[in-house]
């Protein structure tokens, strides 16, 4: 398994980073996790082919994460894509997401790819390929906007990851509502991502002690955050240090043992 980071930013549109996206390779297959607003550039900015991309997965709803989608498809089709792409959603959203995408008049019939959304539930191990998977739990980043939704219209599924292969395993928090949702995959993996705007980073590296993964990867970085993390992470023991990375646009883990 191996890790590109394509955006490593904040919610806030940044000049030097773009929203948190990053894509997986791990047995012929390059999977991007999340396509937020600009992923397109962001995508041709790390010298990235549309057509190398295989599926693509949406941890929630919130724009950073998935408003790109619709501009993306456009690209593939605009540069001759030709080979099938599959889009994982929770299944609470496959319909707002094929709505979203008919809305932006996208038609199966003038892509000229074959495209699939694919919908899978919570707590469900699905089986991307033959030697890769990945279990997604449901964590409470959107819980706090429960009691805007007076009609019921929303599903509020936000979702962490574990993916394996057989190689690897790897934590993606997402983005979370509480410290607690860091735990819901209670294991060590050989590499935990994790989020950095929506809790203290003292919280984050708890993750090293509690869990023990092999590195700490910490995304989804605010500039105005991003001097005080610095500094908090320099004042970590070089123990410490030494397994904690702190991301940027383009950096690449290859070797996670």
């Amino acid at each position: 398994m191996k890790i590109k980071f394509i955006g490593t930013g904040s919610g806030k549109t940044s000049l030097y980073r773009y929203h948190t996206s990053f894509l997986i390779s791990s047995a012929n297959q390059n999977i991007l996790v999340d396509c937020g607003d600009g992923i397109s550039k962001a995508i041709l900015n790390q010298n990235i082919s549309f057509n190398s991309i295989d599926c693509i997965i949406i941890s929630h709803l919130h724009s950073d994460h998935f408003a790109g989608l619709p501009s993306l498809l456009t690209q593939m089709k605009l540069t001759g894509r030709n080979k099938s792409l599959s889009v994982f959603v929770h299944s609470s959203e496959r319909e707002f997401i094929e709505d979203f995408i008919f809305h932006s008049y996208l038609f199966k019939e003038r892509i000229h790819f074959e495209f699939k959304i694919i919908a899978f539930d919570d707590e469900i191990e699905i089986q991307v390929t033959e030697n890769f998977n990945f279990t997604a739990r449901l964590n409470s980043h959107l819980d706090k906007y429960k009691k805007y939704d007076t009609e019921k219209k929303l599903s509020f599924a936000s979702l962490s990851f574990l993916f394996k292969d057989e190689e690897n395993s790897l934590i993606y928090s997402g983005d979370i509502g509480s410290e607690k949702d860091l735990y819901l995959f209670n294991q060590k993996a050989d590499l935990f991502i994790t989020e950095t705007t929506h809790t203290e980073v003292e919280n984050v590296v708890k993750i090293l002690e509690k869990l023990n993964p092999g590195k700490l990867v910490l995304t989804h970085i605010g500039e105005d955050l991003e001097e005080s993390l610095g500094k908090y992470l320099e004042s970590l023991s070089e123990h410490l240090k030494s397994r904690v990375i702190l991301t940027f646009d383009g950096l690449e883990l290859n070797h996670f043992k």
